[in-house]
């Protein structure tokens, strides 16, 4: 039987053809999703997002007394740059402690109330997802459920938990803590931060970590793994795009936390958060440090995003588009 190769100029031909019918469809999805007056608007919107924030970090350059007479928009027609309001910031607070101990107070609260529930969820969410037993199903709707549940409501039983601990039918159950009277104590605030936390790392995590094929699992199982190496050599480095988005959230919402530090924490170990709010002065009048600490307080999840970012949109959307 003869073999008749193929003409090549109608390959190119087929070829060029495809391209330009690709080209055609890209152009027209385009149009679909674009319009020049959404374009505008957006513009817009981001303008007056940032404007204010535009308006924050000039003044937080400017000497204390210029901020006080003039607005910052005048800087320019008449320019003016200090450091000294960081500086200030840094060494002055309203309370005991000054802005830069607050500062490591906030490091010391958030990475370990970062690290803590995302280790436990990790665990909880490889049990829920690849190891049965029975009522799997009615604990984890339990542990999603908790999600519902106001962190106001918890605030005082918790702390009388810690402060008193528990007691039933005279046994007690658990003897509680003292360390909130200890300087420089941050147990309890971990604790609860990492309480508060856990029902949505696990659900987060659960719904990317039962998306792993199950033929990874199963043929590691054939190799003789356990749990533990299944753990540690299989989930952990298939789940960094969950584990990292989450840990992007927790981060930030415990380095931007006010009520739960303020609540648990000793005076010596308070967030920077509380000094924060006490920086202006009794009267108001040195709100231009403020604006100096307010940039302090976010070159820290800045980073922490920033380095994380690129896990974060596969991370976030594979945890929760399956419930």
């Amino acid at each position: 039987m003869a073999v008749i190769d193929a003409d090549p100029r109608f390959d190119t031909k087929a070829a060029r053809s495809l391209a330009r019918a690709a080209r055609k469809t890209q152009d027209d999805a385009q149009k679909r999703l674009t319009s020049r007056g959404a374009t505008i608007a957006a513009i817009i919107i981001a303008i007056i997002w940032t404007l204010p924030t535009f308006g924050l970090l000039v003044t937080s350059f400017r000497p204390g007394a210029d901020s006080a007479t003039t607005g910052w928009w005048t800087v320019f027609v008449k320019p003016g740059f200090t450091l000294s309001n960081y500086f200030d910031a840094l060494t002055s607070g309203g309370t005991a402690l000054t802005l830069g101990d607050s500062f490591l107070n906030s490091l010391a609260i958030a990475i370990p109330a970062t690290v803590i529930p995302i280790a436990i969820a990790t665990l909880a969410a490889y049990g829920f997802a690849w190891i049965p037993f029975k009522g799997r199903g009615i604990l984890f709707v339990f542990v999603f459920a908790l999600q519902i549940v106001p962190i106001q409501m918890a605030l005082v039983p918790l702390l009388s938990l810690f402060s008193r601990g528990l007691t039933i039918g005279g046994v007690a159950v658990f003897p509680g803590f003292t360390l909130r009277d200890v300087d420089h104590s941050f147990a309890t605030v971990w604790i609860a931060h990492a309480i508060f936390a856990m029902p949505l790392a696990i659900f987060l995590l659960h719904n990317f970590i039962s998306e792993i094929p199950s033929e990874l699992v199963e043929a590691a199982r054939v190799d003789g793994a356990g749990h533990g190496q299944i753990f540690f050599r299989i989930i952990i480095p298939l789940s960094t795009p969950a584990i990292a988005s989450f840990a992007i959230f927790q981060f930030i919402w415990v380095w931007n936390d006010l009520l739960v530090a303020t609540i648990f924490a000793p005076s010596t170990s308070l967030p920077l958060t509380q000094t924060l709010n006490s920086l202006s002065g009794s009267w108001g009048d040195k709100w231009y440090l403020q604006s100096a600490g307010a940039f302090i307080s976010i070159v820290v999840p800045l980073i922490v995003f920033f380095s994380l970012q690129r896990f974060f949109v596969r991370g976030l959307l594979a945890g929760a588009t399956k419930g």
